[in-house]
């Protein structure tokens, strides 16, 4: 239970730098919000290659290295396109920290759920 509230909270401390990176009044523009795409596409295919791949622990898995590989494309994505916004000056730098900010927080939560709840499914 305690894992649980954990997570929610730096999920909400993570999302509160991102609306932070739109809200003040010295950025107001919202084209950070783009990265909750990121937020939403991240854990999609760890979830779909732990439901297709069977459970046997081989040393390789291509199912689940295509997970990782596409996993690590969205996450260096989220990362990649505030920095590119800041380059052409569609955000300032101090939302795109904002946003950095974010972004860590949120991807450290969503990997904490996966080491937390990861392991086994009850419902098999």
């Amino acid at each position: 239970m305690g894992a649980l509230v954990g997570l929610s909270f730096s999920g909400a401390i993570g999302l509160t730098f991102l609306l932070l990176s739109c809200a003040l009044e010295q950025y107001g523009v919202y084209w950070p919000l783009f990265v909750l795409f990121f937020y939403v596409l991240a854990p999609i295919p760890t979830f779909i290659s732990r439901r297709l791949s069977d459970d046997s622990d081989v040393a390789s898995n291509a199912c689940r290295e295509l997970a990782y590989f596409l996993t690590t494309g969205i996450v260096v994505s989220a990362f990649a396109l505030p920095i590119i916004m800041a380059r052409r000056a569609v955000i300032q730098l101090g939302a795109c920290g904002l946003v950095m900010a974010g972004n860590v927080v949120i991807f450290l939560t969503i990997l904490g759920f996966f080491l937390g709840f990861g392991g086994g499914d009850d419902f098999s």
